[in-house]
C-alpha cells in the first residue's frame, strides 16, 4: 500500500470510528440528549470542506441551535431536520460567522409557514441583530400577505432575548427538562469591552443527567472551565496557531484582510484558543468528552487529517477527543 493509499484508509477508518462511536460504546440512553455538528470551521471562511459555525442540541423532536452561520440551514436540511421546528436559537456572539444564517433560517421558517414564535438569544446587541432580520423579511411579508392571504406576521414571529454576561453561571432557558446557563467568557480583550457594550459567552445545557458546554469563541477562560465543571461533552473550537499563520499568509497574499491583515492577525492570536489550551481547559473541568469544533485553519488547508489536530490537544487531555466533522452526529455523551 503506497503512501497516499494508506493515508486514504486512515483517514476513512477515522471518519467512520468518530462516526460510530454510539454503536461501538454503546447508544445515548433513550430519550437522552444528542449532539449534532452542522458546521466545524473557525472563522468567517466557509469553503467546500466545513461550513461556519452551527450546533444542535435534539432532545426528542426538539431542536436548540447553538450559533448559526453561514451554511446552517442548509446543513438542517442535509440532516433530515425540520427548520420550522427550531423554537431556540442560542447565539454566542454576533460575529457573522456565528449568526450569517440567522436571517435565512427565520425567513424561511416564516415563509414555510411556521405560526409560534422562535426566540434568539444572545448577549447584547442581539435585539437589534432580531429587529433588522424582521426589516429584511417585512417585503416579503407585504407581498405574501396580500398574495396568498396570510394573517401571521412577522414581527410576532422573532423575539430576542439578551442575556445578561457575568462571570457566574446565569439562567437562559428552562424549557421543560432542559435547562441552558451562560457565562461570559474572554472573546473580547478587556480594551475592546470597555469601548463597546458587546459580549461573549459560552452556553451549558443541562437535559435528564446529560450535559453539553459550547465554549463559544474565547480565550483561556476560568468562567468557562467552572461552566463546564464535571460535564460530559465540552464542545470548544481549536486552533493550531502555526498552521493557521502559515494559512493567513497565503490568504494575505492572494489579497484577503486588506485593510489591516496584522490587526486581523492579533484578533486571531490573541482571543481564540490554541489546541493544547482546549485540552488543558477541558482537563480542568474534568469532563468526559472533549469535542474539537470552530476548526482553524480547517477547510483553510485540508491536507490536515484528523491526527493533526488531535496530537495538540492530547498534550493536556487524557480523555476522549472527537476532531468535529460537518454533520457529525454524536449520540454517546459520557
Amino acid at each position: 500500500m503506497n503512501r497516499v493509499d494508506r493515508r486514504q484508509v486512515v483517514k476513512a477508518l477515522a471518519a467512520f470510528s468518530a462516526l460510530s462511536w454510539a454503536a461501538a460504546r454503546g447508544a445515548q440512553p433513550s430519550g437522552g440528549p444528542r449532539l449534532l455538528l452542522l458546521g466545524t470551521q473557525g472563522g468567517p471562511n466557509f469553503n467546500i470542506h466545513r461550513g461556519e459555525t452551527a450546533s444542535a442540541v435534539l432532545l426528542d423532536d426538539r431542536i436548540y441551535m447553538v450559533d448559526c452561520g453561514y451554511g446552517a440551514l442548509g446543513a438542517l436540511v442535509r440532516a433530515n431536520l425540520n427548520y420550522r421546528a427550531v423554537d431556540h436559537v442560542f447565539l454566542t456572539h454576533l460575529h457573522d460567522d456565528h449568526a450569517a444564517d440567522l436571517v435565512a433560517l427565520l425567513s424561511h421558517q416564516w415563509t414555510g409557514g411556521r405560526v409560534t414564535p422562535t426566540v434568539v438569544h444572545g448577549p447584547a446587541g442581539t435585539r437589534r441583530l432580531v429587529d433588522a432580520a424582521n426589516r429584511y423579511n417585512q417585503v416579503n411579508e407585504e407581498i405574501r400577505l396580500v398574495d396568498e392571504a396570510r394573517t401571521v406576521r412577522v414581527a410576532q414571529m422573532f423575539r430576542s432575548h439578551e442575556v445578561k454576561s457575568t462571570p457566574a453561571p446565569t439562567l437562559v432557558l428552562r424549557d421543560a427538562d432542559i435547562t441552558v446557563h451562560a457565562v461570559q467568557n474572554t472573546h473580547y480583550p478587556q480594551a475592546t469591552l470597555r469601548r463597546v457594550p458587546h459580549r461573549s459567552i459560552a452556553l451549558r445545557f443541562d437535559a435528564r443527567g446529560r450535559s453539553i458546554v459550547f465554549s463559544g469563541d474565547t480565550a483561556y477562560s476560568t468562567s468557562l472551565v467552572e461552566l463546564a465543571r464535571g460535564a460530559d461533552v465540552l464542545v470548544c473550537e481549536a486552533m493550531h496557531v502555526a498552521a493557521t499563520r502559515r494559512s493567513f499568509d497565503e490568504r494575505v497574499a492572494a489579497g484577503a484582510y486588506a485593510d489591516n491583515p496584522e490587526g486581523i492577525w492579533k484578533h486571531i492570536v490573541d482571543t481564540h484558543t490554541p489546541l493544547d489550551v482546549a485540552g488543558r481547559m477541558a482537563r480542568e473541568a474534568g469532563v468526559g468528552t472533549l469535542v474539537l469544533n470552530h476548526i482553524i485553519p480547517g477547510g483553510w488547508n485540508p491536507e490536515l487529517d484528523d491526527d493533526f489536530y488531535r496530537r495538540e490537544a492530547a498534550r493536556e487531555f487524557a480523555g476522549r477527543i472527537i476532531v468535529g466533522r460537518d454533520g457529525m452526529l454524536i449520540e454517546d455523551l459520557q
